[in-house]
């Protein structure tokens, strides 16, 4: 009676400890394009990333270089005052988008050039994603709202 008791014990316990490693695996397979690390230009420049690599870029759009091509192609810089890295998008804008304004974009970088699928700009004259300011005060561009 006693082993009959323990060998249940034991299978119940494998059987738990097997469908803990599913869960982890499913979940972890379903997050594999879910997750996008940022990036700041200069970091982009020193490591580029493979072209299949999902991520995301940030910093100020670099005053000059935006250029509206026919259609709903734009092209332009982004630089966090170290680098600059070309980015080309094609959609619609969000209306905020500016020359030295704040800017994430989500995207792959193919053959120097980042090729977004999605840009987001700072939704007031004060707000700036954290992950850009980072990158611009490690690059000692950055200027506090109300700064000059």
């Amino acid at each position: 009676m006693k082993s009959l008791k323990k060998q249940r014990r034991i299978q119940v316990i494998a059987v738990a400890a097997l469908a803990l490693a599913l869960a982890t695996g499913l979940i972890g397979y379903a997050m594999r394009d879910g997750i996008n690390f940022f990036r700041a230009p200069s970091q982009v420049i020193a490591e580029p990333p493979g072209p299949s690599e999902v991520f995301r870029i940030g910093g100020l759009v670099e005053e000059g270089t935006l250029v509206r091509d026919e259609g709903e192609t734009v092209r332009f810089s982004v630089t966090d005052g170290g680098a600059s890295v070309p980015v080309v998008f094609s959609g619609l804008l969000p209306d905020l988008f500016a020359e030295n304004q704040g800017m994430v974009g989500t995207g792959r970088y193919v053959n120097g050039v980042f090729e977004a699928t999605e840009i987001l700009a700072k939704h007031d004259e004060d707000y700036m994603p954290a992950e850009v300011v980072d990158a611009l005060k490690a690059q000692g561009v950055y200027k506090a709202p109300g700064e000059s």
